[in-house]
Formats: C-alpha cells, sequence, structure tokens
C-alpha cells in the first residue's frame, strides 16, 4: 500500500504544480501584445501587386507577400519574390539590430502608409557607406484571392 499511496500523492501533487503554473500563465507562449500600430502591419498578409507601371515593376506584377510567423510576433516580408534581386525583411514589435549602418548595405528611411485594407504605398532609401545609392517608391494593392 505505500507505493500506491506514494503514486496517488505524486500525482496529486504534479496536478496542483501545473493547475498553479496555468493560473500564473507561466504554461502560455509568453508572446507580448503587440502595439495597435502592428496589428495593422499583421493585417497585409498575402500577395501585393502594382497598382501602375513604375520603374521596377508593371502594373499586376507580384512586388510583396507578407506573411505572419513565429506565433504572431513578426512579418515576413518579401520583396520582389523569386527575383534574382530579392529581399527579404522580418519585421518585430521590439528589439535591436545586427547591422553596422555605416558598413552595411541597408533600407534606410523606409515609410509604409496603409491606405485601406487593400492599398499602401512604400517608399524607401538604400544606403551604401552612408550615402543613398537607391530610392524605391512603390504603390501597391492587395492581389485578389
Amino acid at each position: 500500500m505505500p507505493g500506491r499511496a506514494s503514486r496517488i500523492a505524486t500525482f496529486a501533487a504534479l496536478v496542483l504544480f501545473g493547475a498553479v503554473l496555468a493560473a500564473r500563465g507561466l504554461t502560455d507562449s509568453g508572446a507580448k501584445p503587440a502595439p495597435a500600430a502592428f496589428e495593422r502591419f499583421k493585417a497585409l498578409a498575402g500577395e501585393w501587386v502594382s497598382a501602375e507601371d513604375g520603374e521596377m515593376a508593371k502594373r499586376g506584377d507580384l512586388v510583396a507577400r507578407y506573411a505572419v510567423t513565429a506565433g504572431g510576433s513578426a512579418v515576413v516580408e518579401t520583396i520582389f519574390p523569386g527575383q534574382a534581386h530579392e529581399m527579404v525583411t522580418v519585421y518585430h514589435a521590439d528589439g535591436g539590430t545586427n547591422i553596422d549602418p555605416k558598413r552595411d548595405r541597408h533600407m534606410h528611411s523606409a515609410s509604409l502608409a496603409l491606405l485601406g485594407a487593400d492599398e499602401i504605398r512604400t517608399e524607401w532609401t538604400e544606403l551604401a557607406e552612408g550615402k543613398a545609392v537607391l530610392v524605391v517608391k512603390s504603390h501597391l494593392v492587395r492581389k485578389a484571392r
């Protein structure tokens, strides 16, 4: 009998411990609530095509793809998917960076205007050695599903 009582006590302790963890919220993913602006950014999920002819894309060309990942804590943006100059950026609500802006070529001064649920305008500048080498403007609409 002592073995059975010991097993029951151990089981009860584990159940109680699990209940305490659940009550304290320690069993969830630990995800922080995202700011409202980031929630709007997550709503971009899908494919986006050029709304007009431009320097880097013609009307109707696939220009961007957005996907929510990492339990909703990040958005993956793929610009010009499948092309030689494809660029992938991961956005998240907080944190730092791992680039050296004086040395590494990178996107800088990016802006994204949400004109509606299915329309955006973007503008970004690419820097190399601290100097602007490319400015890209785009007007995109959500690709019909």
